[in-house]
């Protein structure tokens, strides 16, 4: 990686840690070009414009999520085995990789879903890639697969448990909440994964 994209990468990360603590609109550039000790005019020549930076973030966060938690259930047998992987490394996600501030996808979702325009669409185009890969894998589980509206029900409740897990544990302080939300999901997916009679 050539300078220039090395100060680009770390201008971004910097970034995407103070979004999830403050929120992309609590970020100025000035505390972006402080944190990685530039000025704010060579913060422009890495981004034409604070909106442009912020995509980035949007960007970068969003192949963050899929390397972190989609890529190592990927290689994985189809179905449980793969949904498993996912929830694991989706919790690790959310405890490990931001441990400051929680999962940043959660922050820039409760930030966006109100405020139409490129950063919200990039966002929804992302989650819903994601959802969409979490579907087919439910309909997977089992044979004869589910349902469309069965699958789309059972990733609904995992994303559940996803959030309920970060109130928990972030906001009530509950150091059970990992077992509560690992014993939540195998429940799941052992209803989910019984044949229909």
């Amino acid at each position: 990686m050539r300078k220039g994209e090395a100060t680009r990468a770390r201008i971004i990360q910097e970034a995407a840690h103070l979004a999830a603590l403050r929120g992309l609109t609590g970020v100025s550039l000035n505390d972006v070009a402080e944190a990685v000790g530039l000025s704010k005019s060579g913060l422009f020549k890495h981004f034409e414009s604070k909106e442009d930076m912020h995509l980035a973030v949007v960007e970068m966060v969003g192949g963050m999520f899929r390397d972190r938690v989609w890529t190592p259930a990927a290689s994985l047998p189809p179905g449980r085995p793969r949904l498993e992987k996912v929830f694991e490394c989706w919790l690790h996600w959310c405890e490990e990789d931001w441990p400051r501030s929680g999962c940043p996808i959660m922050a820039l979702s409760v930030e966006l879903d109100d405020q139409p325009g490129p950063l919200r669409d990039l966002l929804q185009k992302q989650l819903r890639a994601f959802r969409r890969t979490l579907i087919d894998e439910f309909i997977a589980l089992r044979t004869p697969p589910l349902s469309e509206a069965e699958a789309q029900a059972a990733y609904f409740q995992l994303k559940s448990f996803v959030l309920g897990h970060a109130d928990a544990r972030r906001m009530m302080g509950d150091t059970d909440a990992r077992r509560s939300a690992v014993a939540a999901f195998e429940g799941l997916i052992d209803r989910t994964a019984r044949t229909a009679a």
